[in-house]
C-alpha cells in the first residue's frame, strides 16, 4: 500500500495509509470527481428554489387580491340579524311587556321586569335610584303627577351575549301635568341579565334629547288644539 505524508510530518514521520488521512488534499481525478459532484446538487437545488418560488407568486397574489376586494362585516346588519334570535325576541317581548304596565300602572307585574338592584337613571339630573323598592316610591311620585301617560318606542336595538344583553330604543313620551301637555324625546339604554327562563332590567338610563313646551290641555267639548304633534 502506498505510504503518504501527515500534515506538515517528514515521510518516515508518516504510517498512516493514504485513505486514513483527515488533513490530505484531495488532487487530480478525485478533485474533479467531487467538483462534479457539487455542482450536479447545486444545480438540483437551483431548479427546487425557482420552482417553488414560482408557484407562490399565483398563491400569493391570489391571496393579496381575496383580501384587497373582501369589505369588512357591517356591526349594524350583525346585529339587527342577531335580533331574530329566541332571547333577542323574548327580550324585544319583555321591554314591549314592561312599558305596558309601566303606562297602566300595574306595579305587580312590572315588577316581574325588574331585578332587585335594578338601577334607574333618569333623564332629570338627580342621582340613580337604586333598588326596586326607591325605583317604585318614585315612579308612584310621579304618576302621582301625570294623568294620560302615553310612552312609545321605536328603532330598537338588541345584543345578546349569553345570559347578558343590551337594548338600546328611542322614545317618545307624552302626559298630562298640572292641567298641561308635555312631550319628550329621547333614548333608553337597558342592561338586562337573564335569570332563571326571564330575562330582567338591571340597568335603565334614559337621556332627554328634547322636551315640548307645556300647552294646556283640551277639555271636554273643545276641539283640541290645531298642529300635528
Amino acid at each position: 500500500m502506498e505510504r503518504v505524508h501527515w500534515y506538515g510530518t517528514s515521510r518516515a514521520e508518516s504510517s498512516q495509509a493514504r485513505c486514513a488521512s483527515c488533513y490530505l488534499q484531495l488532487r487530480g481525478t478525485h478533485m474533479d470527481q467531487l467538483m462534479v459532484k457539487y455542482l450536479r446538487g447545486f444545480r438540483i437545488c437551483t431548479i427546487f428554489a425557482l420552482a417553488f418560488a414560482l408557484a407562490a407568486i399565483p398563491a400569493g397574489a391570489q391571496k393579496k387580491d381575496k383580501t384587497k376586494n373582501s369589505q369588512p362585516p357591517d356591526p349594524t346588519e350583525e346585529i339587527k340579524s342577531a335580533m331574530s334570535t329566541p332571547d333577542a325576541q323574548a327580550i324585544d317581548r319583555a321591554i314591549g311587556e314592561a312599558l305596558g304596565y309601566w303606562q297602566l300602572g300595574d306595579v305587580e307585574n312590572m315588577h316581574k321586569y325588574y331585578a332587585e338592584d335594578v338601577v334607574i337613571v333618569s333623564g332629570a339630573w338627580e342621582p340613580p335610584v337604586i333598588g326596586w323598592d326607591n325605583f317604585l316610591k318614585s315612579y308612584q311620585a310621579q304618576r302621582a303627577q301625570v294623568t294620560s301617560a302615553r310612552m312609545d318606542r321605536s328603532n330598537t336595538l338588541i345584543k345578546v351575549n349569553g345570559n347578558t344583553a343590551w337594548a338600546t330604543y328611542q322614545f317618545l313620551y307624552s302626559a298630562q301635568m298640572n292641567g298641561n301637555v308635555a312631550q319628550f324625546r329621547g333614548h333608553t339604554t337597558l342592561l338586562l341579565a337573564k335569570q332563571a327562563d326571564r330575562w330582567v332590567i338591571t340597568l335603565n338610563h334614559s337621556s332627554v334629547v328634547e322636551a315640548s313646551t307645556p300647552e294646556p290641555a283640551p277639555t271636554s267639548g273643545l276641539a283640541p288644539p290645531s298642529g300635528n304633534r
